[in-house]
């Protein structure tokens, strides 16, 4: 196969260092990095890609035609995505609700702050029986939406939008759980009796195991930009910064899935949450230009035709500070 590349000839180690990482483990959840993808790179050009564009672009990451278009399938089951024919071919589309998904989770990914915060609870009360079992996928649903737990009936989270909340539980196959499920705001209580902010923090979620993961994310990432910055003339190749942004958005929106998304006063000092989100928003700007120009090559729709870029992604991770870059 055909690569496409600028500067082919310039190794940048830390990029190769995190993609030969990846492509040594053992066990890959595809269908996941496929959502990444096509959140990222798919949905600004129309939403919609020919599976053999899709296995081409995966196929630097050593993941086989096989698993792949398993994976596709499983994720138009799971009605992600669906077909359409197109003479001997199909593309494969988002759904109406895959893009709702995808449209939801980019305004936290893509953010160019954390967000503000009316310092009002959200709540989800379990008010009906539940099943062992039943309320085990309750809370795995709702903790992938960032909530934590108080006690065994109730889901708290300090911004979530609860309508969407609940979309998601429908989604996610548990609308039968709905009525048995009561959403709340609370309101802000100032007496010196009440337990604090800080207190509810600490019982509902474990952000130590949050923070290392934060770090961890960013010791991975962070020799890549260095690089980038100390020679200002590096050109990273065209597929391997298309391949470093898909994993870098795939690993940070993981993260942001298990992320309730504090408001400053909430979280310990130093926080590493902040830095992780400065360093993927300036590696990302990064690669863009060559990743771009690597897909004007190779995502193709099922007529043959490569669905530009929409200009209104270009607003993703809006330019802060630059003082507060340099923070890495």
């Amino acid at each position: 196969m055909r690569r496409f590349s600028v500067a082919a000839d310039t190794v940048i180690q830390p990029i190769k260092t995190r993609l030969d990482d990846f492509r040594q483990q053992t066990r890959v959840q595809a269908g996941s990095l496929i959502i990444s993808m096509f959140g990222d790179a798919i949905l600004p050009r129309g939403g919609r890609v020919w599976l053999g564009s899709l296995i081409r672009l995966l196929e630097p990451l050593e993941l086989n035609e096989r698993l792949v278009r398993t994976s596709v399938f499983r994720l138009a089951k799971e009605e992600w995505l669906r077909t359409e024919t197109v003479g001997r071919r199909a593309d494969y589309v988002l759904t109406n609700s895959g893009r709702r998904r995808f449209e939801e989770a980019s305004r936290h990914i893509y953010a160019s702050h954390a967000p503000l915060w009316d310092r009002r609870w959200r709540l989800i009360l379990a008010v009906g029986e539940f099943e062992p079992k039943e309320r085990e996928r309750l809370r795995q649903a709702l903790f992938w939406q960032g909530f934590g737990v108080l006690g065994a009936d109730c889901f708290v989270h300090p911004s979530a939008d609860l309508t969407a909340a609940f979309d998601a539980l429908v989604a996610e196959g548990l609308s039968a759980y709905l009525d048995r499920l009561m959403p709340l705001l609370a309101a802000d209580s100032r007496s010196g009796l009440s337990a604090n902010d800080a207190d509810l923090v600490r019982r509902a979620w474990n952000l130590d195991a949050l923070a290392s993961a934060y770090s961890e994310f960013v010791a991975t990432y962070l020799p890549a930009l260095a690089e980038l910055r100390r020679d200002r003339q590096a050109e990273v190749g065209e597929e391997d910064a298309f391949l470093l942004r898909t994993l870098l958005i795939h690993d940070y929106r993981r993260l942001l899935l298990r992320d309730p998304e504090l408001p400053d006063v909430l979280l310990p000092v130093d926080w590493p949450g902040q830095k992780a989100r400065l360093l993927c928003k300036e590696l990302y700007r990064r690669l863009v230009p060559a990743s771009e120009r690597h897909l004007d090559h190779l995502l193709t729709l099922a007529d043959g035709t490569n669905p530009p870029c929409d200009p209104s992604y270009a607003d993703r991770f809006p330019q802060d500070d630059p003082l507060a870059a340099m923070a890495l």
